[in-house]
């Protein structure tokens, strides 16, 4: 990160060479990391979701609902992760865009404050990765009672 009390130099100011190419990968690898998570989504909910069917249809012994926990603990840190690296690019990507004549994301996130009504500023993607990161936790529970029920 920059020094913060530095001014972003004029609208039109030359930039250093290959700032660009660093920008354009830094929101590349930014895409990436979403596209990773969308495909973990998938996988953990197409596992989840077959051992549950297991479950419900015959009596598995204590070892595949405490693999599903282990499945469920294991996805939800793993977007919990994605989310921490996500928002460390996006911090580097706005502060690039300091640089720039125009700030894509930088309005983007502007713009969506303003729509917001106070005290649900972007609620929507707050409660998009708060849903998120409930389904593995359902998904836990389900494991946990079938656990109790064997018992």
């Amino acid at each position: 990160m920059t020094d913060p009390s530095a001014k972003p130099p004029a609208a039109g100011a030359e930039l250093p060479p290959g700032f660009l190419d660093q920008y354009k990968l830094a929101v590349e690898m930014a895409d990436r990391v979403s596209a990773r998570r969308g495909v973990a989504n998938s996988f953990f909910l197409t596992v989840n979701t077959a051992l549950i069917a297991l479950l419900g249809g015959t009596d598995l012994r204590w070892y595949v609902p405490l693999a599903g926990i282990a499945f469920a603990v294991t996805w939800w840190a793993l977007l919990r992760s994605y989310r921490d690296l996500n928002r460390a690019k996006f911090e580097v990507i706005l502060e690039m865009e300091k640089r720039l004549p125009v700030q894509v994301y930088g309005d983007e996130w502007a713009s969506l404050k303003e729509a917001a009504p106070v005290g649900r500023r972007l609620a929507a993607y707050r409660e998009l990765g708060q849903i998120e990161r409930l389904v593995p936790g359902l998904f836990a529970l389900i494991y946990a009672f079938d656990l109790i029920r064997q018992v």
